[in-house]
């Protein structure tokens, strides 16, 4: 085994042993509940627009797109954009790759931040509902004859919509990409942290994502990405195509 083989497997047995590690998942589990409180995923930016995520999540995503090099991202719920623009960047570096992002409602400042970012050349977005039959259709018809499609549903984050969105987009996931399912934290909260939202524990993407995996075995949950990150918003919902 050369150095690089022998490195990576070190890297794959620490993620293995960092994933039973109780002392330490405990502590993650402290800093999640404590840091959500505290809004602690609105104080980042990716090139200069909000990103409402957790580093470490912005690191498995980077991750992700480079090891499957996605024709097309296909992201629901664009917000501030942040998102957007972290795939278009990773895309713009790997030199392949468009991204899609679809929202209900596209504020018109941040439509206007996106569309004059220099990773706007590789960004389109679509206004309106993510389930509905009118939207699908033009999700499809961009995402027609990429061979490589990678989904990311970040959205309405209750129980129905996100299983709703899981059996509309899943289809659209290549053998081997991935289908990244956010804020299944939800599930582990306590309850009076979202208490001005429509989803809560027993109604949320975690629910959704247990309840779509028992009826189709084409994905599975890629418990790697949890046992590296441990801080994350999204458990149990970094889920793989397998077939």
């Amino acid at each position: 085994m050369n150095e690089i083989e022998k490195f990576k497997e070190e890297v794959a047995q620490n993620i293995q042993a960092q994933g039973n590690n109780t002392e330490v998942k405990k502590a993650a589990d402290s800093f999640m509940d404590a840091s959500i409180r505290s809004r602690y995923s609105y104080n980042f930016t990716w090139l200069g627009r909000p990103i409402i995520q957790y580093p470490q999540d912005i690191i498995a995503i980077q991750e992700i797109i480079y090891r499957v090099q996605p024709d097309l991202i296909i992201e629901t719920g664009i917000a501030h954009g942040g998102s957007l623009i972290l795939h278009a960047s990773i895309c713009e570096l790997i030199g392949k790759g468009e991204v899609l992002g679809v929202d209900i409602d596209i504020r018109e400042h941040n439509k206007n931040e996106i569309l004059n970012h220099r990773m706007s050349k590789r960004i389109s977005m679509i206004q309106g509902s993510s389930i509905t039959e009118e939207t699908v259709k033009q999700v499809a018809a961009i995402a027609n004859g990429k061979e490589k499609v990678l989904v990311i549903l970040d959205s309405n984050h209750t129980h129905q919509h996100v299983l709703e969105e899981m059996k509309l987009y899943a289809p659209f996931v290549t053998k081997g990409s991935y289908l990244l399912v956010f804020d299944t934290i939800v599930e582990y909260l306590a309850e009076d942290i979202y208490t001005d939202r429509n989803w809560s524990v027993g109604d949320n993407p975690m629910t959704a994502v247990t309840e779509y995996l028992k009826t189709n075995d084409d994905f599975i949950i890629d418990k790697t990405v949890d046992n590296k990150l441990l801080i994350s918003v999204a458990p149990n919902g970094y889920l793989q195509r397998i077939k």
